[in-house]
């Protein structure tokens, strides 16, 4: 009998194994069992053919219409015409070789399971020369599979058909023997779960779609605990180490910083505040994401919390992705303090800190003394990119890490700032994403930080309206968009113009349509058409930083009326003045990554305008997600809309490396109660044993669903 960790080539053979390897990168008895059939089709139910796309690798289930041999015309040799039909609609296949051998198995009322690549040929869809497996032909042993009411459908691959797939399952579910149950036999019994036995039987080989019910309920819980266990785990190793406490002090810059806020905080920023502050009040490191709106007030709560790690002696680092957003950073957090945040300079306050700003393109002068404000103490913020990560860069008395769009850093880089305290203690971790995401999603990404989401705006934030500019269906409206830009900027506005590239690289459009509007063409383009008469300036990412920086500084100053940009403005750009956006080509950005552009409008007190310039046609998914963006300024609604319309494991990719995504049947946005119970139980058990050397089974289960790099604290075990 075989296990779950037993290679497969000694149950269904050397070259079946191969193919398995190679198509499907399934290599044990476990990887195939937990290679779950896609769908499921009644006994003799045909798979529908309608919808059926160009280029698509498609199994069919279908039954032969009618079969024509005939000789080609301009090639020697015949070719084999047969149409399959569903029952609702007819497919063409075409075979070039062995047309008479094949016309003898494929006569009419013919049943069976056709497997190939979707093509055209004279405007008709066709398989050409697709594998094929007749019902009626099947020898008794792969009968079997057929036997019931229910067919299970793989995932397949050229060279690796669904019934192969099929046959290599039976043959192993038949000499498989799986007596340990990773789960716990109490958490098991509580839940009312199947054992993995019978859950694995049952989703390969139901008997009805009850017991798939059951097969599924057990499985998404092993996928569910095997992410959450590693959460729980990196929490447990987060609190391990000591952390400096620093509890609030009266008196000092945080309370006079409170006082001369010239704008009240919301109940949202205060109540957040007052966890932050107990947080970082302990001697053990806080780790804590706070999730919210553009123009939320994240930057405030973030700047109360250094505020008090100052009090207590100790400095905090606040790491940006780029150095556009550094720069923009320190700018912000120098105003918002004022002369608290000038010390050492003339009309400094008493108890005044310092901002030093550390990026990897400073001058050798500049960064020699941003590294000795971080080494002596001299700075109690200390904004950077990256290169705050590096070994070269040392703080006086690291107390906590600020982390901006967590979604742009590895674990391994916050790790990395993490080791920074002095004297063996860990800084606090806050980290920040102006992305909003559901609940159960956050569970699942920032499994090991505590959640904490700012819902509501600040008052007098300008509201903003969207709407989609289909250009190509009618193009007086983009003519329209440029004669609103120059109305905003008349009345002494500004505007961006956001474009998908810079436009000195290649263009990238695989063969198809045109290449994505660059940045370089449109400020071309604008400069000698419709905004001839206004100042255009240009920022991307490829600018020198003191460029970038320049641009910017323009821009905020007013001496620039619309920025041609990339998503280099995507976070952290403050201009109030900014009251318009045209966003090129908005069809490929993701749903998030718009609302974080428009974001860059309504900062001020005149309402906001986003337009979503676009030539895909009504009807189409693309535009569907932009109707979506169009519909809500909630970023919280637009989120589960984003997570519908796209696949969760891209998503989960901010938690795992590795091509096998782990989550197969778990669905963040169904399945919220049990991530929930799931987090719950992972915390309960790593508690008590968090090498999991006791559960061996768990550990197991982990590094068969996740990637084992993802996972590498099981060794301890």
């Amino acid at each position: 009998m075989a296990t779950l960790r037993d290679d497969l080539k000694s149950l269904i053979g050397t070259r079946s194994a191969n193919l398995l390897a190679k198509t499907m990168e399934i290599t044990t008895v476990g990887e195939l069992l937990r290679h779950y059939p896609r769908r499921y089709s009644d006994r003799g139910a045909l798979t529908e053919i309608a919808g059926l796309e160009q280029g698509e690798h498609v199994t069919v289930m279908a039954r032969v219409v009618n079969a024509n041999v005939r000789t080609m015309r301009n090639r020697k040799g015949s070719i084999l015409e047969v149409t399959i039909t569903d029952g609702s609609k007819q497919l063409r296949c075409a075979f070039f070789n062995k047309a008479k051998f094949h016309a003898q198995r494929l006569r009419p009322g013919k049943t069976g399971l056709f497997a190939g690549k979707v093509s055209e040929y004279r405007r008709v869809l066709q398989l050409a020369h697709p594998e094929y497996e007749l019902l009626d032909d099947m020898s008794a042993s792969s009968v079997d599979e057929f036997v019931s009411e229910i067919i299970p459908v793989y995932p397949a691959a050229e060279g690796m058909q669904s019934w192969v797939i099929a046959r290599c399952v039976r043959q192993v579910l038949d000499m498989v023997e799986i007596d340990d149950d990773p789960m716990p036999p109490e958490l098991l019994a509580t839940r009312g779960l199947a054992s993995l036995d019978a859950a694995l039987r049952l989703i390969h080989r139901p008997p009805d779609f009850e017991s798939l019910d059951v097969a599924r309920e057990r499985l998404k819980w092993d996928e569910a605990m095997a992410i959450q266990l590693i959460f729980a785990e990196r929490r447990m190793s987060a609190v391990s180490r000591p952390a400096p406490a620093c509890p609030p002090v009266s008196g000092g810059l945080r309370e006079a910083f409170d006082e001369r806020l010239p704008f009240t905080l919301t109940d949202g920023q205060r109540e957040v505040g007052e966890d932050i502050a107990a947080d970082i009040a302990q001697d053990h490191p806080m780790n804590r994401l706070l999730q919210g709106e553009v123009g939320s007030g994240k930057t405030v709560v973030a700047l109360r919390a250094m505020a008090q790690v100052i009090d207590a002696g100790k400095q905090a680092a606040m790491l940006a992705p780029t150095e556009v957003l550094a720069a923009q950073h320190a700018r912000s957090l120098r105003e918002l303090l004022g002369d608290l945040g000038c010390a050492g300079e003339l009309g400094a306050a008493d108890g005044a800190t310092r901002v030093a700003l550390l990026t990897g393109s400073m001058t050798a002068k500049q960064r020699k003394q941003a590294l000795l404000d971080a080494a002596s103490g001299a700075a109690g913020i200390i904004v950077g990119t990256h290169a705050l990560i590096q070994d070269t860069v040392s703080f006086a008395d690291l107390g906590l890490v600020v982390v901006d769009e967590q979604h742009r850093f590895g674990v391994e880089q916050r790790d990395a700032l993490r080791s920074r305290g002095a004297d063996f203690t860990s800084p606090h971790v806050l980290v920040m994403t102006a992305t909003p995401i559901p609940r159960t999603v956050a569970m699942t990404v920032y499994g090991d930080l505590e959640i904490s989401a700012l819902r509501e705006l600040p008052a007098g934030r300008s509201p903003i309206k969207t709407s989609v500019v289909p250009a190509a269906e009618k193009p007086a409206w983009l003519e329209r968009t440029w004669q609103r830009i120059v109305e905003e900027v008349r009345k002494g506005h500004q505007a961006y113009v956001v474009c998908p590239r810079i436009g000195d690289e290649p263009p990238s459009n695989n063969g198809e349509g045109r290449p994505a509007i660059s940045v370089l063409d449109m400020a071309a383009e604008l400069e000698n058409g419709p905004l001839s008469e206004l100042r255009v300036g240009v920022l991307h990412g490829r600018l020198a930083a003191e460029d970038k920086d320049a641009v910017m500084r323009a821009f905020a100053a007013g001496k620039v009326d619309v920025l041609v940009a990339t998503t280099v403005i995507e976070v952290g750009v403050n201009v109030p003045n900014a009251t318009a956006m045209v966003i090129m080509d908005a069809e490929r950005f993701g749903l998030s990554q718009l609302h974080q552009l428009r974001g860059r409008v309504g900062r001020g007190d005149v309402p906001g305008l986003c337009l979503l310039v676009t030539e895909t046609l009504a009807g189409t998914a693309a535009r569907e997600r932009l109707a979506a963006v169009e519909s809500t300024l909630d970023g919280f609604e637009l989120s589960r809309k984003d997570l519908e319309l796209r696949r969760e494991g891209d998503i989960l990719g901010a938690a795992q490396s590795g091509k096998r995504s782990g989550l197969k049947l778990l669905s963040l946005l169904a399945d919220e109660d049990m991530i929930a119970d799931a987090r719950e139980a992972a915390l309960r058990i790593v508690a008590d044993d968090p090498s999991l050397g006791g559960h061996l089974g768990l550990a197991h289960l982990v590094t068969d669903l996740i990637d084992p790099d993802r996972a590498d604290f099981l060794e301890k075990s």
